[in-house]
């Protein structure tokens, strides 16, 4: 089964758009699905998206369950004063997705609900 590459951009908190992480996924999923499973992967909610299988906070090591085979991070990590390495935020209203699909790029914004494609 053929993947296809899903590019997550954020843009809403940055001077300038950054590619933060490709996400590839079946290529017989519809567009708005894949995207809701975009966000959904692209979203810390009990560790950190952008991190390994495991992630240490406050000296203890935790398991992360937010943590997909399917999401290759683009961006390097932020390493703080203390040499520990922090995630990226998660996706959110304002950023956007370019979909390089079967019949060539469409860009996608994050909404309030869903997406919508840009011309």
């Amino acid at each position: 089964m053929k993947l296809l590459k899903y590019q997550v951009y954020h843009k809403a908190y940055e001077p300038k758009a950054v590619h933060v992480a490709n996400v590839y996924i079946k290529s017989d999923v519809p567009v708005n699905q894949a995207l809701e499973e975009v966000f959904r992967k692209t979203n810390n909610l009990a560790g950190t998206w952008s991190g390994d299988l495991t992630f240490i906070q406050e000296k203890e090591e935790y398991d992360n369950t937010d943590y997909f085979e399917n999401v290759e991070v683009v961006e390097p990590l932020r390493v703080d004063e203390d040499g520990f390495k922090r995630g990226h935020r998660s996706t959110s209203v304002g950023d956007y997705v370019v979909v390089d699909g079967n019949d060539g790029f469409k860009t996608y914004n994050c909404e309030d609900v869903g997406w919508k494609e840009v011309a």
